[in-house]
């Protein structure tokens, strides 16, 4: 009898914002790994090459914990959450200041693969 096994990854406080983190995470969503892995290398955007590693984490803990195959790994499900934002004080005229805002964003990854 077959199970399925979840594997889980994440990368915490990625200098990215979450909105243009959800749009490279929309293209992968609910694919088979082996198709995930191009689409993400070929994709241009910095948020691509973040969600990459993370999947990547996510398949080598399938195969050194659970000893699962990657052509069995499915992506069950990724998001992408707001992280902690960072204010800077950017100087203006007259002795003003502006904020700038750098947003951080926290990145899950869950697997879905078969247990033989």
């Amino acid at each position: 009898m077959e199970q399925n096994k979840q594997v889980r990854a994440t990368l915490k406080g990625a200098r990215l914002s979450p909105l243009k983190g959800r749009l490279v995470a929309d293209l992968v969503r609910g694919k088979m790994v082996e198709q995930a892995i191009p689409i993400l290398q070929l994709t241009n955007k910095k948020a691509a090459g973040l969600i990459l590693k993370v999947i990547e984490s996510a398949v080598a803990n399938a195969e050194n914990q659970w000893g699962l195959e990657v052509a069995t790994l499915c992506i069950d499900t990724i998001y992408v959450e707001k992280g902690t934002v960072l204010r800077r004080l950017n100087t203006r005229a007259k002795g003003r200041g502006d904020q700038i805002r750098k947003p951080t964003c926290h990145i899950y990854v869950t697997l879905l693969g078969k247990l033989n």
